[in-house]
């Protein structure tokens, strides 16, 4: 009952109240956020995830542009239904070098987090021109422009020096070469050696099998390297973390 007593003379008190409030608050955070300081990172880095190659990074940011994020999450959680359907739930070290991440918190579609080589790049530009020719429920809109809207990749280095400020590790050699990277990425006629030995796995083809480079091709060569970077049959989880 004294116990009580005493609670009741803070309930009483606004200005005791809101001490006491910020001294739980402040040691609660102090506990949550010092811990911080002392780690040099905290994603588990995973063998195999890298920076999107320059025709993939413009692909992503045609699919923010379009607001893809808003019908389609990028993040599997680790519950039964969802991993049976989508596959391995999503780990913090696919999305290290995504700004702005692209989880999403909303699914008209479904999650997107594998949909790399899941499909062939024929369905995608047939998804993505006419949803409902291969998807007859699709709620999803058109995006045939996409295949007529050329680009040359012409500010794309500026884009990955962009990315490199905020932490994503592209070299001078990366960005140097970025304008050719590009378009050897959608020419499978080209020598991609350089391109492959910069950008493991990388998806090499002409995505929208028209002559040029669009943004059809950029976009699909972005969605083929979704859930791609990880070898999940060798994959193991860090139990240290």
């Amino acid at each position: 009952m004294a116990l009580i007593d005493k609670h009741a003379i803070l309930e009483k008190s606004p200005t005791l109240l809101l001490a006491f409030s910020l001294a739980v608050v402040s040691i609660g955070g102090i506990v949550e956020i010092a811990p911080l300081f002392w780690l040099e990172n905290t994603i588990e880095k995973v063998e195999g995830v890298r920076p999107y190659s320059p025709l993939e990074l413009t692909g992503r940011d045609i699919y923010v542009r379009e607001g893809c994020y808003v019908c389609h999450s990028q993040m599997i959680r680790p519950m039964r239904d969802e991993v049976e359907r989508y596959g391995h739930y999503s780990l913090a070290a696919e999305s290290m070098y995504d700004h702005p991440f692209q989880w999403g918190s909303k699914r008209t579609g479904p999650d997107l987090a594998r949909v790399g080589n899941r499909y062939s790049n024929a369905w995608h530009v047939d998804h993505l021109s006419d949803p409902q020719s291969v998807v007859p429920e699709s709620v999803m809109p058109k995006y045939a422009f996409l295949a007529r809207t050329p680009i040359t990749g012409e500010y794309v280095d500026d884009l990955m020096k962009t990315h490199r400020f905020v932490g994503v590790p592209y070299d001078d050699d990366d960005i140097a070469q970025a304008q050719q990277d590009f378009r050897t990425q959608a020419d499978p006629e080209a020598d991609s050696a350089d391109l492959l030995d910069r950008y493991p796995g990388a998806a090499v083809a002409n995505f929208d099998s028209q002559p040029g480079v669009s943004e059809m091709d950029a976009l699909v060569a972005y969605l083929q390297v979704l859930g791609t970077m990880v070898d999940f049959s060798t994959f193991t989880p860090d139990a240290s973390r």
